[in-house]
């Protein structure tokens, strides 16, 4: 059991740090609007295929089509816009940004989930990885007046993948991941069909290329499917802060994959913002423990 976890996270931190790249690579060649809609039946079509295999519950009452349609919002409105803004930013920055989903579903879990507001500590660490965001900005639009759209994109596809997740935990359902998973997509294929045939409607498969087809493949099998159904394994196996541990290093391992492997640019100012999203995503996640364990100790000493 061990070994199969420990498999199970390093293949979500591979999957996470090579996931944008791919995105890029697969848009390449192929229409953004494509790209993604193959790479989605592809998964649903392997997902189904488990499902039958293992006889996993797949229902569809109700409650399920809540499930399934919050996690939709997700997968459409978040997958959509990063494959647009793939066209205008370097995969190591979609990483980064997308770093910041926990902080972000915080912020709406105070308000749709009525939990308790930020501590002092939450604050001051949305605050710096909010003004290294802005640095990382900076250094986009410093190159490339150009990438701004790129930014807007990559901005809502994180606000919607984190309404997403914040309103999936409203629905009170035990179910498979991976039948919420297959729900979710079969749902997002007509948007995805819909959107292809408005921003683009053709199939010109004679101009794909090799990379792009690959990236593709790998985006529907690894990035859809076993790299979700992974990370909720070693989410009920491993306690919060350690699978939180996963958002620290898939940024800074993708911006050194994109350089590696795409020649993207690293400069210091990027590295700069990095490292301050870095240090607030850290404070976030792991400084609250210090913050209420000081917090008991001046009370137990004021008594």
């Amino acid at each position: 059991m061990k070994s199969s976890v420990s498999i199970s996270y390093i293949a979500v931190v591979l999957i996470w740090s090579t996931t944008p790249l791919g995105i890029v690579w697969s848009s390449e060649s192929v229409h953004p609007t494509m790209a993604v809609l193959l790479r989605m039946l592809i998964a649903v079509v392997l997902g189904l295929f488990v499902i039958y295999w293992q006889r996993i519950e797949f229902p569809w009452h109700k409650t399920a089509l809540r499930l399934y349609a919050f996690s939709a919002m997700g997968i459409f409105g978040g997958m959509l816009l990063v494959y647009l803004a793939a066209n205008y930013i370097a995969s190591g920055t979609i990483s980064l940004i997308f770093g910041l989903a926990p902080i972000i579903s915080g912020v709406l879990a105070v308000k749709f989930l009525n939990e308790p507001k930020f501590s002092p500590v939450r604050k001051i660490a949305l605050g710096i990885s909010l003004i290294g965001l802005g640095i990382v900005f900076s250094n986009g639009l410093t190159v490339s007046l150009d990438a701004w759209p790129g930014y807007v994109f990559i901005l809502f596809s994180v606000f919607f993948f984190c309404l997403s997740a914040v309103l999936v935990k409203t629905v009170k359902l035990q179910i498979n991941p991976t039948a919420t998973t297959v729900g979710a997509l079969i749902l997002t294929l007509p948007l995805f069909f819909l959107a292809w045939a408005l921003m683009d409607g053709t199939l010109a498969y004679e101009t794909w290329g090799q990379r792009a087809i690959y990236a593709i493949l790998y985006l529907g099998v690894f990035g859809s499917f076993i790299g979700f159904v992974a990370y909720y394994f070693i989410l009920q196996k491993l306690p919060a802060s350690t699978v939180a541990l996963i958002t620290l290093m898939t940024p800074i391992l993708a911006l050194i994959i994109g350089a590696v492997f795409n020649q993207e640019e690293i400069s210091m100012r990027l590295m700069l913002g990095a490292g301050s999203v870095m240090l607030g995503l850290g404070l976030y996640h792991f400084g609250e423990r210090g913050y209420h364990q000081k917090q008991a100790k001046l009370s137990t000493e004021g008594n």
